[in-house]
């Protein structure tokens, strides 16, 4: 059987570049290359496609050096046309450009804007590569936290209330905003609109915490969401799109238990800091853990969504919250969205394959 090759495209523009470039150590170490020919194109903080090295070790999660992709002259460019499947690179000698072969798929492992939010799906789109993962549409809502609220509440899912502001609106009527803030109560948390990994966010205690709150989340976007902070049981499930034919597949249920921070953020995520226990499979009851697919399956297809979504959820008294759907998940081999398929049955290296699998399926159609 002829190996597929897939396009690994990873790094970025975006504050997550790093977690990007962490994910991509993942997926190269789980590809099985006597089924994959891998292409790891990397993208510099700049914006430049480069040839990147075919070396997971490269790119390990190190808290004292996180992974980057670093530019090494070389440039990767796309196929002119959707006539053509073909990727060349210019090598960084000045000694022309040279053929790296067809692709039946690219797999953009993107975290943030630039990326994760339906603007690269686009350049594949206007070029016809087949790729892992949502569409533009569903990429740019499930980026942007204000649209995914709004699309989510639109389809009857219960989401926690919020307000979103933006510079101009502060300042044309300062009193209007601070009123309508004030009346989600305290605790509340202040969200870029987009950006993931929990960048930018800050739990807010007493109001004289906001400014510097706002301050922060406007570093990294010009729309911000202050939100009601919700009390409940903080869970996360994974969903993979079927195969032609199949249905939506979500998997056994994760659990964030919090015990020594504020909130699961940047550090407890990536960076092993104490505090947070992740738990899998959560402990829930046969009826809670139906009820919580059903509702994450509801918020996938609300959005449109394709290929794959992490689904994270309050459990409160009044039944569950959905607090955000991740179109491109943390995918490193601990990260929730693998764990949760493995203890359905899925293992990493399978999880992947899945992946390209369905990606180049429907780039067939």
């Amino acid at each position: 059987m002829d190996k597929l090759r897939v396009a690994l495209l990873f790094g970025g523009r975006s504050s997550e570049h790093s977690i990007s470039c962490a994910t991509a150590g993942g997926v190269l170490g789980a590809l099985d290359r006597d089924r994959f020919e891998v292409i790891p194109v990397g993208i510099t903080r700049d914006g430049a496609f480069v040839l990147e090295s075919d070396d997971p070790g490269r790119f390990a999660l190190d808290p004292a050096h996180l992974p980057e992709v670093v530019d090494n002259g070389t440039r990767v460019r796309w196929p002119e046309s959707a006539a053509s499947r073909e990727l060349r690179v210019a090598g960084a000698d000045g000694s022309g450009e040279r053929s790296l072969g067809d692709v039946d798929v690219v797999f953009p492992i993107l975290h943030g804007r630039f990326g994760e939010d339906g603007t690269v799906q686009g350049l594949l789109e206007l070029v016809g590569l087949p790729y892992v993962g949502n569409g533009v549409l569903a990429s740019a809502i499930g980026m942007d936290k204000h649209a995914t609220k709004t699309v989510l509440e639109g389809a009857g899912i219960a989401v926690a209330p919020w307000v979103t502001l933006t510079h101009q609106a502060l300042e044309a009527d300062p009193e209007l905003w601070d009123r309508r803030v004030r009346a989600l109560g305290l605790p509340a948390f202040v969200k870029p609109a987009r950006a993931g990994s929990s960048v930018g966010v800050t739990k807010v205690s007493d109001w004289s915490e906001l400014d510097a709150a706002l301050e922060v989340a406007f570093a990294e976007d010009r729309t911000v969401l202050v939100e009601q902070a919700v009390v409940g049981r903080e869970l996360e499930v994974a969903v993979l799109e079927g195969r032609p034919g199949e249905g939506v597949r979500v998997s056994v249920a994760g659990e964030i238990v919090v015990s020594g921070r504020d909130f699961y953020d940047f550090e407890a995520k990536y960076l092993d800091a104490p505090g947070v226990e992740l738990v899998c499979p959560a402990d829930l009851g046969d009826g809670e853990l139906f009820e919580l697919q059903r509702v994450a399956r509801r918020a996938f297809e609300a959005l449109g969504g394709e290929g794959l979504a992490r689904v994270d959820v309050f459990l409160t008294d009044e039944g569950y919250v959905v607090n955000e759907v991740n179109t491109m998940p943390g995918f490193t081999p601990i990260s929730m969205f693998p764990t949760c398929w493995l203890n359905s049955g899925l293992a990493y290296p399978e999880l992947v394959a899945e992946l390209i699998e369905v990606g180049r399926l429907r780039g067939a159609r």
